[in-house]
């Protein structure tokens, strides 16, 4: 039988959400009256999750679960979607219902109007803390800025994508992943689509800031080299600084001046030169530790249990 939609939903200690899920899912998709399957992909669940996945594969053969072995990460959970996903179109939705899965049908009347990649904006968002609207906004504007690829402020994971995006997609095997940057690199026709983002219908959110900081830096080595610039940047500057202060001091020196008297700017400069040499080795560290993480050659997830083909 031939799949139309595939709906992929990565689950991480969502127990109490995923009934709900199932619902307004199938209720959405059967509206559609297309074929579909909802890919329900267990992030290595610790709360039950797991055994409702199972009860409900049993239950709906257009479930089709992934069970990782261990937890991977949210990132990871999408591609392994995408590599099982078989629709003609394949949307990546959020399990925690803040993004409305009777959007679905929006972003497939622009997919049927000849859009290869349909991505869900967020014009409004309801139940998170000014710091995380502020840290959010930040993050979008900061990334569309300065990465190679200009990925759609405001835009998250939600989003419908043709088969032959997917295929695409499912080429590029890079461990540190950053999937709404790479839907945006692969280029073809896009468009948005806005929408009220609600609050979570239940739990507590799995990204908090610690997590946001490493999707940050990801998302910029990924599709950037500004952090190695910065730290060009700050060399060149340390070093005209230098070459301008010394005849400077040389002059102030012959000619007795005592502005330079003592060790406090000996010291600060050699903290401030020890500071971007640190710093500068560090951002090296970051693109030389993911060279070493894509050298290993690991299989970005281990499933231990998949769907039935």
């Amino acid at each position: 039988m031939k799949i139309v939609y595939s709906i992929i939903a990565p689950i991480y200690n969502e127990s109490d959400n995923i009934a709900e899920l199932y619902r307004r899912l199938k209720e959405v998709m059967e509206a559609s009256g297309e074929t579909w399957e909802l890919i329900l992909v267990d992030d290595g669940s610790t709360d039950g999750s797991t055994e409702k996945i199972r009860a409900l594969a049993r239950e709906d053969s257009h479930v089709r679960p992934l069970i990782f072995a261990r937890n991977f990460g949210h990132q990871i959970a999408i591609t392994a979607g995408w590599d099982y996903a078989r629709g003609d179109a394949v949307v990546t939705i959020d399990s925690d219902l803040q993004d409305p899965p009777e959007l679905i049908l929006e972003l497939a009347k622009k997919w049927k109007e000849g859009y290869e990649v349909v991505y869900a904006v967020r014009a409004e968002r309801e139940g998170e803390s000014w710091f995380k609207l502020w840290t959010a906004s930040i993050f979008y504007r900061l990334i569309y800025r300065i990465t190679d690829v200009k990925i759609p402020l405001d835009a998250g994971d939600f989003r419908l994508m043709d088969r032959k995006v997917v295929d695409v997609l499912k080429t590029m095997r890079e461990r540190h992943r950053f999937p709404r940057g790479m839907s945006a690199w692969v280029g073809f026709k896009q468009v948005g689509v806005e929408y009220k983002r609600a609050a979570r219908h239940s739990g507590v959110t799995k990204y908090p800031f610690r997590k946001m900081l490493r999707l940050a830096l990801n998302a910029v080595t990924s599709f950037s080299y500004f952090p190695l610039q910065v730290a060009t940047f700050f060399g060149f500057f340390s070093a005209g600084v230098a070459i301008l202060a010394i005849p400077i001091v040389v002059y102030m020196r012959v000619t007795g001046s005592q502005a330079f008297f003592g060790q406090a700017t000996t010291l600060i400069a050699v903290l401030f030169l020890g500071g971007v040499q640190l710093i500068s080795l560090g951002i090296l560290g970051e693109y030389i530790g993911r060279l070493y993480d894509e050298a290993k050659g690991r299989p970005l997830y281990i499933l231990r249990e998949g769907p039935e083909q």
